[in-house]
């Protein structure tokens, strides 16, 4: 059921606990029951049991409902299952919209999942990093963090995904969330696992926030030598620049080579082969089902 490290700490059920009746409700309860908890720093929900036809609702209404009793957490990770226990495009989300007051204290969010994903109106003080790991985001879901009041926000980590599990937007979905968005101290910025991604990397590039950040993620996603040129043109005007990550990438050795020449750290490991079907070529993102 848990595993605890540190003042972190992970709670899950099994397909046998979902068998005996276990569910998001019960986990709360057993949450809030265990003499551990108001040690926690990081609360890290994994499978709450029937998650491909049950959300994590009943826990988000909870943390809610129950406020003062979470307000030492200042991480919060939800979904954190691998394949084995569902797929990433199966799992049911819930509607965080509740959370943003109940959890002032919040540093860190990490969702799992986008099926049903609401985030609702972000108004925050404290969040510091927001990361959504799926396989697909929607376009409702882009355009709430691009209005969302984050001013303290360091970190934006987003997988966007491909169009069959979840992605509805296009190249100016991005390009809008880039533009409209407002995060004065954003220093990290991932627009990754695109089955667009050398699209994308071009709207990026173009976007204010080339000039604040420190590090730059385009990982996971279909980059492939149209992406990686524009990056070797494009980074050398970005003093500023520290990192790039681009790891699982269809870059050939040539662009790999002027990457890692670059004044920056750069992580261009997990170089992809593309697929020939048909006498086609066909390029994956890593996260997709």
């Amino acid at each position: 059921m848990a595993d605890q490290t540190g003042k972190s700490k992970t709670y899950s059920y099994d397909y046998e606990d979902y068998e005996n009746g276990k569910k998001a409700g019960t986990m709360l309860e057993e949450i809030l029951a265990d003499p551990e908890f108001p040690g926690l720093e990081e609360l890290i929900i994994g499978g709450w049991g029937g998650e491909y036809e049950e959300s994590c609702q009943a826990i988000l209404d909870g943390i809610a409902a129950n406020a003062d009793r979470f307000s030492h957490i200042t991480k919060l990770f939800i979904g954190d299952m691998d394949y084995e226990v569902c797929e990433v495009s199966w799992i049911m989300q819930g509607n965080y919209s509740g959370l943003w007051k109940a959890m002032p204290q919040l540093k860190e969010l990490t969702i799992k999942g986008s099926t049903d994903l609401e985030l609702g109106v972000i108004e925050h003080d404290n969040l510091e990093s927001l990361t959504i790991i799926c396989g697909g985001l929607g376009k409702d879901v882009i355009e709430e963090i691009a209005k969302a009041k984050l001013p303290n926000l360091q970190k934006l980590l987003l997988y966007i995904g491909v169009e069959d599990y979840g992605f509805d937007g296009n190249v100016d979905t991005v390009r809008e969330l880039l533009s409209v968005s407002d995060f004065p101290r954003l220093t990290y910025l991932g627009i990754t696992d695109s089955e667009i991604q050398d699209e994308l990397t071009a709207v990026v590039l173009e976007s204010k926030y080339m000039q604040q950040i420190t590090t730059l993620d385009l990982s996971n996603g279909t980059l492939t030598d149209k992406g990686g040129q524009l990056l070797v043109e494009k980074l050398p005007g970005c003093p500023n620049l520290e990192k790039l990550d681009v790891h699982y990438h269809y870059l050939s050795d040539e662009i790999m080579r002027q990457l890692e020449e670059l004044p920056i750290a750069v992580d261009a490991s997990e170089q992809e082969k593309a697929e020939s079907w048909n006498g086609e070529l066909w390029y994956n993102a890593m996260l997709t089902e």
